[in-house]
């Protein structure tokens, strides 16, 4: 199981790419998201998008990061652009446990670098930690995402010109 935590969610400025941050989280295989601001909004839109779409992604907002971490039993990954190589460090990851997946929507506390058990850097570059999100589930679930089922009632059928969508009763 695939778990995200974002934490420094600001409302007025991140609701947008908290909103992206948790919509790649259940496209590429995560199966929850726990946000350290309470935001009802970003809860609604995911609930919607899950229920149209399909999937069991659950979204928890208004947690404490504290406490989640500190009864975490899962391989914490902390994604960071000061990080280990990805390459690398995806390597070492025990793909038989749990993960806990941290990012940042500001400067991350500096003791969350000792809490995680991997420092992952996706690029040393700054970027969008909606980009680096998506290309560590990737690599870490080796594409697998892509072939998820959801059964939702919407489905997308990929074409390489117009779209078939299925609407399903």
């Amino acid at each position: 199981m695939i778990t995200i935590l974002r934490i420094g969610h600001r409302i007025s400025r991140d609701k947008r790419i908290t909103t992206h941050v948790a919509l790649v989280a259940r496209a590429f295989g995560a199966e929850k998201i726990y946000i350290d601001q309470k935001d009802t909004k970003i809860e609604e839109n995911l609930n919607s998008i899950s229920d149209k779409f399909g999937g069991n992604f659950q979204i928890i907002t208004g947690i404490d990061r504290k406490k989640i971490l500190k009864d975490c039993e899962d391989t914490i990954v902390h994604l960071t652009m000061y990080g280990e190589n990805l390459e690398k460090g995806i390597k070492k990851i025990d793909k038989k446990r749990n993960l806990l997946v941290i990012i940042g929507a500001e400067k991350v506390p500096p003791e969350l670098y000792q809490i995680a058990d991997f420092n992952i850097s996706v690029g040393n570059q700054p970027h969008s930690e909606v980009a680096a999100l998506a290309i560590f589930l990737d690599r870490y679930t080796k594409g697998a995402w892509i072939n998820n089922k959801y059964n939702g009632k919407i489905e997308i059928i990929p074409k390489n010109r117009g779209k078939k969508v299925i609407i399903k009763d």
